[in-house]
C-alpha cells in the first residue's frame, strides 16, 4: 500500500510504521477520500459548513455544546497548542481525562493542530503512564486539572515528557489551557494532514513492560463511521448516543465521539457511567443508541424493574466481552428493542463483525461489516470446516499497524489480522465467539493482562509466588482470580486479602485488582518451573 503525502514535520510515527511486508491486506475500495484530510476539521467546522451548526454536538457536566460552539472551542484550543506551546504536526500529545466534553475538545484540537493523539484512562497510575510515554516518545500532555498527580509523577522521572498542561473538565474553563484559549480567535487554519498521516495511537490494555501501540490514520477514523456506523446503525442527526466505554478505548472513541459527530448527532458523556447514571441520561436526553458491555445491560435491566423508561432507545450495541444469550433474550423481552452484538479490536480500531437489525440472535456475533472479510483458520492458516472452532482471521479497510513492534509479525499472517479469538463459523456464514486464546482476562468489558496483576502482587512483601487467571463470573463474564503463596506467618484471612487487593489498586489501575484471592501452599508447575495456569483455571 503506497502512502500518500504527509504534513508531519515530526516524522516519528511514519518512521516507525511496520515494514510493508508485515502489513495486513487493506481493502479500501469502498472508501474514497481526498489525499489530504483532517478529521478534527471534518467533525467540527466541516459539520457547521454542512448546516449542523445549531445541532447539539456534546452534552456533559451540565452543559450542551452545539457544533458551532464545538468548532469555535476547538479552534481556540488549537491556536493555544500551536502558538503558546509550540506543538508541531506529528508531535504526540497524551490526553488524560474521564469522559467529558473537554476531553473530546482537546482531542479534536490536537488533531486540528496535526498532532498524533494518545488518549488515556484516568485510572492509570504513573508507572503505566510512563510505559506509554516511553513507547510513543511523548513530550507533551494535557490533563484534567482534577487528576494531575499521576501524570506529574510520571513527568518527574520521564526522559521524554517535558510539558504538562491542565484543562478544566468541569466546563468552567478555569485551568491553564482554558484561560489562554479564551483570548484566541474562533477561526483556525487546520494542518493539512494527509489521509495516511497517523492521527491516533491506541494502546492495547497491557501497559507495563513493553506496551503495544496501534497506529490509525485520519482516514481510518472516518472509515469506521462511514462503514459500521452508517451501514449497521444507520446513524442520523436525530440520534443521541450514550455509553460507558472510556474515550481512551477505540471502542468508546468511535461510539461516543466519532460516530455521532460524523453524522450531526449528539453525544452524551458521563464521567461516572454507572447503570443508574446511564438510565438517568437515557431518560433525560431521550437517548437512541447505547454503547456498553453485557454486564452493564444486566444492571440496567434490574433498574428497569424499578420503573425506568428506556423506550427512546432504538439500538443497544454490546461489545467488549462476549454477550451471553440470557442477557440478549432478557433485553429483547423487557424492551422489545434490538441488541446488536459485535466484536472489534484496538488493532482493527472498531467493530468488524456484528449482528444487524434484521438478523440479530442470541449467542451469535453475526457477519462481517461491509468491506471486511473473515474466516476461521488453524495454526497453519488453513480454513476450518464450518462448525469447527479455530482462530479468527480478518481483513478489511482497517488493520494492525503496531508502532515499532516485533509482535506485528505475529498479529498479521498472510495479509490477515489474527485477533487472538477462537470462533466458529456456521453453515450460514454467521460467526460465533468461543473463547479468547491468549492470556488476557476480559472482565466487564476491560482487557486485563494476568502477568501485570501478578507483577503488582509480587511487589508486596507478603507474597512469595502468585498466578493470576480468569474465573467465570455471572455478572462480569470473568473476574481476576489470584492464587497466592504467602510468606511464613502471614495469616490467610480476609484482612490479608484486603491488604493485597488494596496494594494492587494502588500500584496499577484499580479495575485490574483480583476480586478473588485464593491462598495455596504451592502452585502447580512443570518440571522446568513454569506455572501450569490451566490447572488453576480447572480448579
Amino acid at each position: 500500500m503506497k502512502l500518500g503525502p504527509s504534513a508531519h514535520t515530526d516524522t516519528f510515527t511514519r518512521d516507525n510504521l511496520p515494514p510493508e511486508d508485515q502489513w495486513p491486506t487493506f481493502l479500501t475500495e469502498n472508501f474514497n477520500y481526498p489525499e489530504r484530510i483532517n478529521v478534527g476539521r471534518i467533525l467540527t467546522d466541516g459539520m457547521v459548513e454542512k448546516g449542523f451548526g445549531d445541532n447539539v454536538a456534546l452534552i456533559g457536566n451540565g452543559r450542551q455544546r452545539t457544533y458551532k460552539e464545538l468548532a469555535d472551542w476547538t479552534n481556540r484550543l488549537a491556536h493555544t497548542l500551536v502558538e503558546d506551546y509550540g506543538v508541531k504536526p506529528g508531535n504526540r500529545i497524551l490526553i488524560r481525562s474521564a469522559n467529558n466534553p473537554a476531553m473530546v475538545a482537546c482531542w479534536l484540537a490536537a488533531t486540528k493542530a496535526g498532532a498524533v493523539v494518545v488518549n488515556t484512562m484516568p485510572m492509570l497510575r504513573a508507572g503505566e503512564l510512563s510505559a506509554i510515554v516511553d513507547k510513543a516518545e511523548i513530550s507533551f500532555a494535557l490533563c484534567d486539572s482534577r487528576m494531575m498527580d499521576e501524570i506529574v509523577s510520571c513527568g518527574k522521572t520521564s526522559k521524554f515528557l517535558k510539558t504538562i498542561v491542565s484543562f478544566d473538565g468541569t466546563a468552567n474553563h478555569d485551568a491553564e489551557l482554558d484561560r489562554i484559549a479564551l483570548g484566541k480567535p474562533v477561526k483556525f487554519d487546520c494542518v493539512d494532514t494527509g489521509r495516511d498521516d497517523v492521527a491516533l495511537l491506541g494502546f492495547t490494555s497491557g501497559t507495563t513492560g513493553d506496551p503495544k501501540a496501534t497506529m490509525h490514520f485520519h482516514r481510518d477514523l472516518l472509515m469506521i463511521a462511514d462503514g459500521y456506523a452508517q451501514e449497521v446503525l444507520g446513524v442520523t442527526p436525530k440520534d443521541v448516543f450514550v455509553g460507558s466505554p472510556p474515550l481512551a478505548f477505540t471502542f468508546g472513541l468511535g461510539g461516543l465521539a466519532i460516530f455521532p459527530l460524523r453524522f450531526g448527532a449528539t453525544a452524551t458523556l458521563l464521567e461516572t457511567a454507572s447503570p443508574a447514571n446511564m438510565i438517568e441520561i437515557i431518560e433525560t436526553h431521550k437517548a437512541t443508541i447505547c454503547f456498553t458491555a453485557p454486564t452493564a445491560y444486566r444492571a440496567m435491566m434490574r433498574a428497569m424493574d424499578e420503573g425506568a423508561d428506556l423506550s427512546t432507545l432504538r439500538c443497544a450495541v454490546s461489545a467488549g466481552e462476549t454477550l451471553p444469550a440470557p442477557v440478549f433474550d432478557e433485553w429483547r423481552e423487557k424492551t422489545g428493542k434490538p441488541m446488536l452484538d459485535g466484536i472489534g479490536a484496538t488493532e482493527m480500531l472498531h467493530i468488524f463483525i456484528t449482528n444487524r437489525f434484521e438478523d440479530a440472535k442470541a449467542a451469535c456475533t453475526g457477519r462481517p461489516v461491509t468491506g471486511y472479510e473473515a474466516k476461521v483458520v488453524d495454526d497453519n492458516m488453513n480454513e476450518m470446516p464450518r462448525g469447527e472452532p479455530g482462530r479468527l482471521a480478518v481483513r478489511g479497510p482497517t488493520g494492525c499497524r503496531y508502532l515499532a513492534d516485533d509482535r506485528q509479525a505475529k498479529y498479521v499472517r498472510d495479509g490477515w489480522n489474527i485477533t487472538g479469538d477462537t470462533f466458529v463459523q456456521d453453515d450460514h456464514g454467521y460467526f460465533h465467539f468461543a473463547a479468547r486464546n491468549d492470556d488476557m482476562i476480559v472482565s466487564a468489558g476491560y482487557n486485563i493482562a494476568g502477568p501485570e496483576v501478578e507483577a503488582a502482587l509480587l511487589a508486596h512483601p507478603h507474597v512469595v509466588e502468585c498466578a493470576v487467571v480468569g474465573a467465570p463470573d455471572e455478572d462480569r463474564g470473568f473476574i481476576v482470580q489470584a492464587h497466592v503463596v504467602l510468606a511464613d506467618d502471614v495469616p490467610k484471612d480476609e484482612y490479608t486479602i484486603k491488604r493485597l487487593q488494596d496494594h494492587v489498586k494502588a500500584t496499577i489501575a484499580p479495575y485490574k485488582y483480583p476480586r478473588s484471592v485464593i491462598f495455596t501452599d504451592a502452585l502447580p508447575k512443570t518440571q522446568t518451573g513454569k506455572i501450569q495456569r490451566f490447572q488453576l483455571r480447572a480448579s
